[in-house]
């Protein structure tokens, strides 16, 4: 049975949402708290996070438009109302293929406020005529001016793999922004949303009085959905995915946390659930992956194939310094802080005797989404690799055709396109890395590099009535009776013999000349 209230999906005006009575997460005491300060503020989250729409509901609070706000914790607490003069800059648009794109993209933004403010004819670039809408305004209302910008680094995040690109346009907004900071004497508050920091752009270099939230305990649940919030907001909702599905309302909870949930903004955060991915969640009535609807940035997928970084180190978490985590800088190609900040990765403990992060992937939906986005990058399509069916390799493992799955691997690896990796990076780890995508997306239980006492086995795959312990060699080192040989004299399988289930040892032999599994041999 649907629910028949009606979910914000994709709404990210305040004012249509509230006057289209849609179910709306009361996040207006957090600005009641940005209020007590007079700095400037910067809030980095990931896409389809409710930055747009928190932006928003600042917008319409500063115009004073009190109706919208009845019945909602803001209304409790502020007393005057007072309209203050707005700009409202959105970069958050798709297409900076080019500078004139940009450049149009920056007049755009200011002629909507030009057309209310009026325009000089000698404000000519960006910076001249966003100093001329902010001294306009305030001598028009006889108010200083409130400055909100979306999205602010979208123009240097969508030209990341052109250089040359983004680099004009870092310099066109280094003197953009700075404006900010010259005309702070003007300025009654200043919000800019984004997903990272780039160290080079004057925001962060000069603008040094911002005051950066992203990772203020405070602000942790500013964006997203709490636990509480979940289950005081949308009790109807989760009775009605649990009908469809079948379910209790517990059952239907646990399965919610389990693919949405786990976020966290802080050193102590509350869980956070991804607000996209629950709304679509309720309207579909259906478990699915919704976030990755929106895409990957070909950038990540890109610059971790190139790198040939170990993928399976996101399994077992990774260390990033705290004063690190919001900060990207090109030149160092280190990506773990871009992967937190887009929300690939998320906070799962912080080391205070190292001032360090712990990341992992936040939830379900994360990491097979992005494995899925990751194993193209490898193999290019893996579900029409040559004569490779994935139908029937499901079905040979779930029937213990051990010779059928490996017959059916040698095909998959053996028709890998040339140049879907270079020559140089198809060795052992690589291997490991296909290996590992493919079967954790098949829905098996897959780990890499298992640990025992004496050494580490490859692979670990479980099935529900099998274990198969893997290990890799390739051809110019060793062959697969030594990998077979390197289990059991490792004792490799000990840790998986008091377990009820099958007990397979497999050695397998990759060709250094030849694309793929070349032999192998099973215990």
């Amino acid at each position: 049975m649907n629910t028949m209230r009606k979910l914000p999906i994709g709404i990210q005006d305040f004012e249509k949402l509230r006057k289209g009575n849609n179910v709306y997460v009361d996040k207006t005491m957090h600005i009641y708290n940005l209020l007590q300060s007079d700095a400037p503020y910067f809030l980095g989250r990931p896409r389809r996070f409710g930055k747009s729409l928190f932006l928003s509901t600042l917008r319409y609070y500063f115009e004073g438009k009190k109706e919208l706000f009845e019945g909602l914790k803001i209304a409790e607490l502020e007393k005057e109302w007072v309209q203050y003069p707005v700009i409202y800059l959105d970069f958050n648009r798709d297409g900076y293929s080019n500078i004139d794109f940009f450049n149009k993209s920056l007049d755009t933004n200011l002629s909507i406020h030009e057309e209310k403010w009026g325009k000089v004819e000698n404000e000519t670039t960006p910076a001249s005529r966003l100093i001329g809408l902010i001294h306009r305004a305030y001598e028009k209302t006889g108010k200083r001016v409130v400055v909100l910008i979306d999205e602010y680094d979208k123009p240097l995040i969508s030209t990341m793999e052109n250089s040359d690109l983004n680099d004009e346009i870092r310099t066109e907004l280094k003197g953009f922004y700075g404006v900010l900071k010259a005309e702070d004497a003007n300025l009654k508050f200043v919000f800019l949303t984004g997903v990272t920091k780039f160290s080079q752009v004057s925001v962060f270099s000069d603008l040094n009085h911002l005051e950066d939230i992203s990772l203020d305990k405070r602000f942790a649940e500013i964006c997203g959905i709490s636990e509480t919030e979940l289950l005081q907001n949308f009790q109807p909702e989760i009775q009605a995915l649990a009908d469809e599905n079948s379910l209790t309302c517990e059952q239907a909870f646990a399965e919610l946390k389990k693919r949405y949930d786990g976020y966290h903004f802080a050193k102590e955060s509350a869980d956070i659930y991804n607000p996209f991915s629950v709304l679509k969640t309720f309207k579909k009535l259906d478990f699915a992956y919704y976030w990755f609807e929106t895409g990957t940035p070909t950038f990540l997928v890109n610059t971790l194939r190139k790198q040939n970084y170990d993928i399976r180190r996101f399994e077992d978490d990774v260390i990033v310094s705290a004063d690190s985590i919001m900060d990207y800088r090109v030149e160092n190609q280190n990506l773990m802080p871009l992967l937190y900040q887009t929300g690939y990765l998320t906070i799962k403990e912080y080391k205070q005797n190292k001032d360090a992060f712990v990341l992992g992937f936040p939830n379900e939906e994360v990491k097979y989404g992005f494995l899925k986005e990751l194993l193209p990058a490898f193999v290019h399509d893996p579900i029409q690799t040559g004569n490779f069916s994935i139908l029937k390799f499901l079905q040979q493992i779930e029937n213990n055709d051990i010779e059928g799955f490996m017959t059916s691997l040698k095909a998959f690896f053996a028709a890998i396109p040339y140049d879907a990796i270079e020559q140089k990076n198809r060795d052992e780890q690589y291997y490991q890395h296909v290996f590992y995508l493919l079967f954790t997306l098949i829905g098996q239980f897959v780990q890499t590099e298992v640990k025992s006492s004496k050494g580490r086995a490859d692979a670990v795959v479980k099935t529900v009535d099998s274990i198969y312990v893997f290990e890799f060699k390739m051809d110019d080192k060793a062959t697969a009776e030594d990998a077979l040989a390197q289990i059991n004299n490792t004792d490799y399988a000990i840790p998986y013999t008091i377990d009820h289930r099958k007990l397979v040892k497999i050695g397998v032999e990759f060709s250094q000349t030849e694309k793929g599994v070349k032999r192998w041999v099973i215990e």
